[in-house]
């Protein structure tokens, strides 16, 4: 069942906007053709992270039980912990069954008191057998469930609040990046933008987190183009959006980046404090962060498992692929990965109204029909998935320094979001590419916004491109080739593994044996157990 107010496309006192989207004219059959060669491509990733765990899977779980902290050089306890169970037994049977036997035989009262023990080699580890695993087991799953409850209490306080403040009357909503590097200046600036007209604060993250095979701790007041993502910011900037909610009559949501090394323990903290929407792309990390792929794979199954949980909407990155490869000759590669993602977020428990799958308005102008080749992508994605919030990207690839020929091409973006009934809408800079935007260039850009949702933001009621006309061909087209190229990766010896280490998304060649984060994958040995995978699987 949706939760109420938590569906980008719910809208008050208007007509619901599937009924007035444009339509193209898609052979169901072929699109049934699509989705089955997406779930033969995706079944053998999952088995893959079925039968493995990694570093963050197992830290995610020790913070889900409450383990917090760092030492005085600013290593999370969860790493310490971690660190010293996997030098003592290994990680092949999970980080519960050790732990937990420690904290029944009394070897501390807590896990953080283990922590603190075990990173001065006061504690040794052990693999329990027969009762004492079971009473090891037994009390992992009690410590696990409560912070669960923990995160299933925090999407009904979200619930409580979007009901009592109310949802955007509008959409798309509109999605607005603020970061400072600190964390005490970002708040006040995302306020600011809420009151402009931001119904979504996206909080970037600082240059090269997501290479941390940690998670920074406390509130941080600096970083590089971004704010690194901690608990503790977390905690303040949902404080600081909670009021104004209040304020402004409204729920205002706040994003953050699960992506990266830590990818499942920032799913975590995310639920635990509230937020929202998380950028949580299954290729993202192995295209332009060059992370193992199957480190990525097994991490973004159980981090989407936690988003389903606490009701958090996922973002993913296909406008990437864009950046680095031809957005007319690779647009089928976008295709193919939203169809990717929505198989993983689905097997993995995530709904359709929590599937901000992303695309992005990025063909060169300077190409004939521009406009309407991207209407014609726009419209493909809309009407591939119907009921998903679809993240609609801004212009960033072919931003030159004009600030007036990029605020025109942003407006075209906007025009191209009302068109086509896009649901989350990434305000787009005149200053791309040039500097870090100031408040009056923020300004400057959600007028845009504000102006062309005023004055069309009903005009998909009224488009419908011709049946035989540019647009409609053009994303047949791209349909097609989508389809060709599942097929081809459904022929690979090694399927979608092979596929990416040949370059096929955003001309990227990542080998499964390569890549960042290697070490931290573990194979699973009989006996494996994970109390939070197992809850969040039951639930799923």
């Amino acid at each position: 069942m949706t939760p109420a107010g938590s569906d980008p496309r719910r809208r008050s006192g208007t007509t619901s906007t599937r009924a007035r989207r444009p339509k193209l004219d898609l052979d169901p059959v072929t699109v049934r053709r699509a989705r089955t060669l997406a779930r033969k491509v995706g079944r053998p990733i999952v088995r893959l992270a079925e039968q493995h765990t990694t570093v963050s899977v197992e830290r995610a779980t020790l913070r889900m039980a409450g383990l917090v902290g760092a030492d005085p050089e600013g290593t999370p306890w969860a790493n310490r912990l971690l660190d010293s169970v996997r030098g003592d037994v290994g990680l092949e049977h999970g980080v519960a069954l050790p732990v937990w036997d420690a904290l029944v035989r009394g070897a501390a009262g807590d896990l953080g008191e283990l922590a603190q023990k075990a990173a001065v080699g006061s504690v040794r580890f052990r693999l329990p057998e027969g009762r004492d695993a079971t009473r090891a087991a037994a009390a992992a799953k009690k410590s696990v469930g409560a912070g669960l409850r923990r995160i299933d209490a925090r999407r009904r306080e979200r619930e409580r609040l979007i009901k009592r403040h109310g949802d955007p009357s509008q959409t798309p909503w509109i999605y607005l990046i603020v970061a400072t590097g600190d964390i005490y200046e970002d708040m006040p600036q995302a306020q600011q933008a809420a009151r402009e007209g931001a119904d979504v604060i996206a909080v970037i993250r600082s240059t090269g987190q997501s290479l941390l095979d940690f998670v920074p701790e406390g509130a941080t007041r600096e970083g590089y183009a971004g704010t690194y993502a901690t608990q503790e910011n977390f905690r303040l900037m949902r404080a600081a959006l909670d009021e104004s909610s209040k304020e402004l009559g409204r729920y205002v949501r706040l994003t953050n980046y699960a992506s990266g090394l830590c990818m499942p323990e920032i799913a975590t903290l995310a639920g635990l404090e509230r937020l929202d929407m998380m950028l949580n792309d299954s290729m993202y990390g192995i295209l332009f962060r060059d992370i193992n792929p199957v480190r990525t794979f097994v991490d973004q199954r159980f981090s989407r498992q936690v988003h389903a949980r606490a009701g958090i909407i996922i973002n993913t990155g296909e406008d990437n692929y864009l950046t680095t490869a031809d957005a007319v000759e690779a647009a089928h590669t976008v295709t193919v990965s939203q169809l990717l993602n929505e198989y993983f977020a689905k097997e993995a428990g995530l709904a359709d109204w929590q599937l901000g799958l992303g695309h992005a308005f990025e063909i060169d102008p300077d190409v004939p029909e521009s406009f309407r080749l991207e209407l014609a992508h726009a419209l493909l994605a809309r009407q591939l998935f119907p009921k998903a919030p679809l993240k609609w990207m801004p212009p960033t690839r072919h931003m030159t320094g004009d600030v007036f020929r990029g605020y025109l091409l942003d407006g075209f973006f906007n025009l191209a979001g009302m068109m086509t009934g896009q649901g989350i809408l990434l305000v787009g800079m005149m200053t791309e590419a040039v500097v870090t935007p100031w408040l009056s260039d923020r300004d400057l850009a959600l007028q845009n916004v504000r102006y062309v949702r005023s004055a069309a933001g009903g005009l998909a009621e009224d488009f419908q491109p011709a049946p035989d006309g540019l647009i409609a061909r053009r994303a047949q087209q791209v349909l097609a080739e989508s389809i060709d190229l599942l097929t081809r990766i459904v022929e690979h010896d090694d399927g979608l593994l092979d596929a990416i280490a040949d370059g096929t998304f955003g001309l990227m060649r990542r080998p499964a044996d390569k890549g960042r984060g290697l070490d931290g994958v573990v194979p699973l040995a009989p006996g494996y157990a994970n109390p939070a995978r197992e809850l969040l699987e039951a639930r799923t």
